[in-house]
Parts: structure tokens; sequence; C-alpha cells
């Protein structure tokens, strides 16, 4: 295998022209809707969002999509992200210089970007919203394909820098126009953020092809065969299942070059069944492995795929997966592969919101809980990240920090099937952001502490676009298609259900129904930004 197909790279120069067409006169657009000022929580209340909640969805996609633009969530010189952007604690504003900036990211943003540019591409009008809101209409698609040309010319340029990689990124600095791995990741590679941008790119790629922009789709997609080459290679260890959670590299030499080695950093593995089961899934169809180690992949994930009970204050008993720390990020790969098809998973997912819902209304929290960052400090800074926020007596890891809530903690909830749990969901985000500071000229804050005494003046991808990936609906759809084509679909399903239903056996709960937020934040004197107050 050579370091990078030279056939990719030669045809950088057309897949980043500018695509022309004729078109027939379109109507004249309808007159410019009055916009919702960005302090827009107050306006709506609990029982207006319940009987509408599009209305409420499309000021948070109004506002969100702020964050989205050059300069604040992404590099206009190459089409990547910045992992997010501190904002001034009085104003709320981002300085214009950069400063506070985070020049810094991973594919798991790209994962999240490249999803709500895949719906774009498919013409979701919710998507159109937060990808191009100052586009004239039906120009959201275009807008959506130029920066797929944007960012596939970045990888592509990457790769053939660092060819070590074999395709895949490590955290990167995006200062510049052309990045490199950050000073902890040289020579270092992800799984999990990894297995999350491949899952986008193979949606992204049926959204192109349905649309017949076929020569970008097929770039995208020789980027997606040139990591089916390697992925083995850089991340799987052994006979017995194992999957690296980092891989070490030289990152000059080819993945196929003499003295080239892949080795597990440490002991850590992916073998949860959570989010990081999107790379095994990518190395179970595309790793060219033997039918026993495929079949070892799920051997040793079944150790922590766990049926546990749910009784506390009053609720329950509930039969959910056992989580980590059963924070909101864990249910990530449901953004992207079609696991509701299989009707198992779908019941312990919304039993799994049932017990997130009235965990919180039982303990009269605000809201809930996810991996996110800390609160700043007196000096704008960010005091630290908390991964081990969730639900204590149903985790792996009971020692919890739980005075942090974040908006974002609604994903999963959004995504139960039906009008309700989007009405549900969005409830709960909205009860949040009414808190002091959590609404800023970029859409909703990062995170605030439970007794309304403080906020993170940050905004980030994982904070704010996995909402907006939800209301969405993710791309397993599309995915889901393109794996029908692929003919790997009907195996997905069969491994998927075979591996859930010998765990789960019986669920209880599921009458119950998800639960509403009735405490609020206390205000304790903060004011809200001066720029969306």
């Amino acid at each position: 295998m050579p370091p990078f197909p030279t056939t990719l790279l030669l045809l950088l120069p057309t897949l980043l022209a500018t695509t022309t067409s004729s078109s027939a006169a379109a109507a004249p657009p309808p007159p410019p809707q009055p916009k919702p000022p960005c302090r827009f929580a107050p306006l709506h209340t609990q029982s207006s969002i319940l009987a509408n909640p599009q209305t409420l969805t499309n000021a948070l996609l109004h506002w969100e999509a702020r964050f989205a633009q050059p300069g604040i969530g992404y590099n206009a010189a190459n089409g990547l992200t910045y992992d997010g952007t501190l904002l001034d604690p009085l104003t709320g504003l981002a300085a214009p210089s950069g400063a506070g900036r985070h020049n810094f990211s991973a594919a798991s943003k790209e994962a999240l970007h490249v999803m709500v540019l895949a719906r774009a591409v498919a013409g979701s009008a919710d998507a159109a919203q937060f990808v191009a809101p100052d586009a004239p209409p039906g120009e959201a698609g275009k807008v959506a394909e130029e920066l797929l040309r944007a960012k596939l010319e970045s990888y592509l340029k990457f790769n053939a820098t660092f060819p070590g990689f074999g395709g895949f990124l490590p955290w990167f600095n995006n200062t510049f126009e052309a990045v490199e791995p950050t000073g902890d990741w040289v020579g270092r590679v992800p799984g999990l953020d990894n297995g999350e941008l491949l899952w986008a790119v193979y949606g992204a790629v049926e959204a192109l092809q349905r649309r017949g922009e076929e020569e970008l789709a097929g770039g995208w997609q020789g980027w997606l065969d040139y990591a089916k080459g390697n992925a083995a290679r850089v991340f799987y260890r052994g006979g017995l299942g194992g999957v690296c959670a980092v891989a070490t590299l030289d990152q000059g030499l080819a993945p196929d070059a003499e003295g080239q080695r892949y080795e597990c950093e440490g002991t850590g593995l992916l073998d949860d069944p959570y989010e990081g089961e999107l790379m095994t899934w990518w190395l179970y169809f595309f790793g060219g492995l033997e039918e026993k180690e495929k079949e070892a992949l799920w051997t040793r994930k079944r150790e922590k795929l766990v049926s546990v009970e749910y009784e506390e204050n009053g609720v329950g008993p509930i039969t959910v997966q056992k989580g980590f720390w059963f924070s909101s990020h864990e249910q990530w790969k449901i953004l992207e592969m079609p696991y509701f098809d299989v009707p198992i998973v779908k019941r312990i997912f919304t039993n799994a919101e049932r017990v997130r819902t009235c965990n919180s209304k039982a303990l009269g929290i605000p809201g809930m809980y996810a991996s996110v960052n800390n609160v700043t400090d007196s000096s704008g800074e960010i005091i630290g990240y908390i991964s081990n926020a969730g639900v204590p007596s149903i985790s792996f890891q009971p020692e919890q920090e739980l005075d942090v809530i974040t908006p974002y903690s609604v994903f999963p909830t959004v995504l139960v099937e039906g009008k309700r749990g989007r009405a549900v969901g969005l409830a709960w985000w909205w009860n949040m952001v009414l808190g002091k500071k959590m609404q800023n000229p970029y859409g909703s804050t990062e995170s605030e502490r439970v007794d309304g005494t403080a906020v993170s003046s940050f905004v980030s991808w994982d904070s704010k676009v996995t909402t907006v990936a939800a209301l969405l609906g993710g791309v397993s759809d599309l995915v889901k298609r393109k794996m029908m084509k692929d003919g790997i679909y009907r195996e997905f399903i069969k491994v998927t259900k075979r591996e859930h239903e010998r765990v789960f056996t019986r669920l209880q709960g599921e009458d119950v129904a998800l639960c509403l937020p009735e405490a609020r934040v206390p205000d304790t004197g903060l004011e809200d930004y001066s720029a969306c107050a």
C-alpha cells in the first residue's frame, strides 16, 4: 500500500473547484421572519414547548448556528473545527483577536460537523437553519458541500504530511491552514474519536451520492477506503479482540513501511459497549479480520454489557444498560448507526432516558449530567474537565462529581422515538438555559453549577452540537442506506440483536413516563451576558 493514494491527491484541484449549474428561475423568497433574541429562553414556557417543540427548535438552531461559523467554531482557511472558545465573562463575546479560542480539535468534533453538513446536503430544513442561517433559501446544501470539499483537502494534506497515522486523525493544532498533531499527540492516535468520524463520513458519502455529487462523494469514499485498509494495522491487536484506545506510531513512516510499528498505548482497550463501539464495528466490517477474530471483538466486550435495575427515590424498578458513568455522552453511537432498528436496543435506550429524566426530577436537580468542562474561575479559565458525571447507582464508576449540569445532557432524550421524546428533551434543555448567563451570542453556554453560583463561559462542539445533531436525527438513516448497499446491514442487525438479547431477557419499567423538570437553577445574583441581556 502506498503512503497515501496518489489518485486522491491528483483529484484535489477538481474536488475543490466550485460547482456551477443552471437552474430555472426561482420564486421570490418569502419575507424575512423576525429573529428571536439570543436570550430567548424566558419567552417560552414548559407548556408551550410541550405543545409545539418546533418553535423552540427553530430558535435553538438559529443561535447555535452562530457558534459553527468561521473564527468561532471552525477555521475558514481549511474547514476544520476548533474545539471551542472562551467568552468574555461580562459580555459573552469571543475575543476578536482569537484570544481564548481553543485552536485544537479532534476527530470527534469533526464527526459532529460532518453529521450536520451531511444533513444539510440531504436537504434537511432544520440543518439549513444551522449550516447556513444567513444564506438564501436552498443554498445550505451548497454551503455544506464546500465545507466538505475543504475538509477533504485538509485531510488529504494531513495524510500526505503525516503518513504514519494511516488516514486517521490525532488531536491536532488548527492555528494555521496546515494542521499538525498537538504536542501531546505526536505519534499517538485515538480509536474512539476516529470511530465517530468514520461513520459520520460514511453517512455523508451517502448524502452526497443521493444529491448527485458523485465526484465529491468519490473523494470521500477514497478517504474511507484508505482508512479501511489501515484500520486493523493501526488499532487491532492480537486474536483476542483487542482494540487500542490509543495507538502509538512513527508519524513519518507509511503504514506498511519497514520500521513502522503500531502498538496499544498502555493497557487501555476499546472494549466498551458505548461510543467506543463505533471503531469496533469499523474493524468488524472493514478490518479484514478472520471470522474468529471478528467474534472475539464481541466476546471481549461482553463483560461490560450489563443489565441493571434503577430503583431509587420512589422511581423504578427500571431495567437499563449499566453505564460507565451513565453520562449522556455514552449514547453518542445512537447518532450514527441504525441501532434503533433492533427493537430491544430501542427499548433499553428509552428506559435509560426514563431514568435520566426521572432521577433528576426526584432529586430536585434542575438539569441532567454528562461529561463536560467545569465552570470558569474568576480569571476566566476553565477549572478542569468533569468526566465522572452521570447516575452513580447504575454505573461502573460510582464516585462522581454532581455539582455541574450541562444542556447537551438532553441529546439522548431528544432521540427517544416520537414527539414526546423531543419535547421532553427540549423542556430539560430550556430549564437549564433559563439559568443566568446560560445563553450567549453563540447559543447555549457550556455548563452551570446546580446551585446557580457559576457557569462555564465557554462554547464547544461537544456541549452544543450533540444536541443539534440529535434534533436533526443524526446520520443513522444515511448510514443504514449505505450499509444496505454495501451488504452489511443485516449482519449489523443480527449481531446487535444477539449481543443484547443474551443479556436483557426481561425489561422492567417500560410503563414509566419520561419525567419533566420541576426544580429551577437558583438566581444567586449572576448577571446575564451584556451582549445577550
